[in-house]
């Protein structure tokens, strides 16, 4: 069962290891959209963050769809 806890209009810094293809490295994302991923294993849970890509001063870049790992997100205890 997911409990993914990611507020749309966040600003998340997503490491190239959290992603499912991380050629250009980590990545500044301002979400405006969670999207679950369906029929895959629940020992390998992705969800795809959308959003506005952020460079280092906070300006914005291109649209993104970043498929992400779910546990990244997850409720923790």
């Amino acid at each position: 069962m997911f409990d993914i806890r990611v507020r749309l209009g966040a600003v998340l810094e997503i490491s190239a290891a959290e992603r499912l293809m991380p050629s250009d490295g980590p990545v500044t994302l301002w979400v405006t959209g969670v999207r679950l991923v369906a029929h895959r294993p629940p020992d390998d849970e992705w969800i795809w963050i959308e959003g506005i890509r952020l460079d280092r001063s906070g300006r914005r870049g291109r649209q993104a769809q970043i498929l992400v790992r779910a546990n990244t997100f997850s409720a923790r205890e």
